[in-house]
């Protein structure tokens, strides 16, 4: 009896394209087996005589052909063809993705801003696009797409062209939203290709005048003894305020009574005016009230001091060492973009975020200029999109 052959790495079984188990008697499996190891070892490998066992549900019999052994002959030589036309397909895309980058950008780039124009999420994208078209050679346009919660705006991207001409100036209601809207039209993950977390900035807990704690520590004991007695104001349901003031209640057990605003602005209005308690705000929206004594910063958002606000302690450090709550802004791409022109944008991005001229215009307005790669900031946008989940679901807001 011949001695058997070892099997060769580029084997294929018949089964094998189908994802399933090569079957008992399987003439057709046996035969390629057969054929594949006699042209990988040189050599004639042992004929495999196929078993007269009945099929059954999951491997039903093979169709019978005048000719079993031709018929397996030219299906080994399909199999291999189809494996090396994958393989040249294969070269052939990345060869492509390496030249799309070596042209781009050709044409003027579009960055999409999921918000009206103004605040902040417009000084980071006005800023980006001027620098970048410096670094790529090709106008930089600021878009913006707002209604939904940032939806609209995203959606538009997600269903651009994967060429790397549209991009998403991605907010953290990113996040929020995957959990808060019922009925995305995309996912919050999958339908991006992630490019680099720009940017961050904490939230300022802020309160009025007439607020007598001085600090967190004495805010959060005076609403312990008085549940849902103090309130504290948002830009609206399931903003950002909204979402750091659920967290703090959350994390320090106390119940404080919400009061959404149609953006930030009114909310600080009614603070000073003492219609509220205390609010979330960033340093834009908070700036001028603290500058004119009319509103008191008890504590900074972010997991360590703001260079901004070196004094002031963060809410971690007043007696909640888990507490981090922060806006931020990230681009990404439409989900198939070229890696290698995901690549050329994460280095002009993160090369725009290094410009000290930029740099110095965000932290006027409070935010830090980060830079990441692209793994990176997929990363992050999944540890938020899990954080502010388990926040939303135990708080019970829900937007439709």
């Amino acid at each position: 009896m011949p001695s058997a052959q070892p099997t060769p790495r580029n084997a294929i079984q018949h089964c094998a394209p189908l994802r399933v188990p090569s079957p008992p008697g399987c003439l057709q499996c046996a035969e390629t087996r057969r054929l594949i190891t006699s042209a990988s070892w040189g050599s004639a490998a042992p004929s495999v005589q196929p078993q007269k066992t009945r099929g059954n549900d999951m491997f039903p019999p093979h169709p019978q052909t005048p000719t079993a052994q031709t018929t397996t002959r030219r299906n080994a030589i399909a199999w291999m063809a189809a494996a090396a036309s994958a393989g040249i397909t294969s070269s052939r895309s990345w060869a492509q993705s390496a030249d799309a980058a070596t042209n781009f950008p050709q044409r003027p780039i579009r960055i999409v801003v999921p918000y009206a124009p103004g605040a902040i999420n417009d000084v980071l994208a006005r800023a980006m696009s001027e620098r970048l078209q410096t670094l790529l050679g090709q106008p930089v346009v600021v878009e913006n797409r707002a209604g939904g919660g940032a939806v609209i705006g995203t959606q538009a991207v997600a269903s651009a062209p994967a060429d790397g001409y549209t991009l998403l100036q991605v907010p953290a209601a990113h996040a929020n939203n995957a959990t808060l809207v019922a009925k995305l039209p995309y996912d919050s993950l999958r339908s991006f290709q992630f490019i680099t977390l720009a940017a961050r900035a904490p939230l300022l807990v802020v309160t009025g005048e007439r607020m007598p704690a001085r600090n967190l520590q004495e805010l959060l004991d005076l609403a312990r003894k008085r549940p849902n007695h103090y309130s504290y104001g948002s830009s609206g349901n399931g903003g950002a305020a909204h979402l750091a003031g659920e967290m703090l209640k959350q994390q320090a057990s106390v119940e404080l009574l919400h009061v959404p605003y149609k953006g930030a602005a009114p909310a600080m209005a009614d603070l000073m005016g003492g219609q509220i308690d205390m609010t979330f705000a960033t340093q834009t929206v908070a700036k001028a009230a603290i500058k004119a004594g009319r509103v008191r910063v008890l504590a900074v958002t972010s997991k360590t001091r703001w260079p901004g606000l070196p004094n002031v302690p963060t809410v971690a450090e007043s007696g909640l060492p888990q507490y981090e709550s922060v806006a931020w802004w990230g681009y990404a791409a439409p989900a198939g973009t070229p890696a290698a022109v995901v690549a050329k944008l994460n280095q002009a991005i993160n090369g725009a975020l290094d410009a000290p001229a930029l740099r110095q215009t965000l932290e006027t307005e409070g935010i830090e200029a980060i830079g990441s790669t692209p793994a990176e900031f997929a990363a992050y946008a999944q540890a938020e999109i899990a954080t502010w989940g388990d926040v939303i679901r135990k708080s019970g807001i829900r937007i439709e």
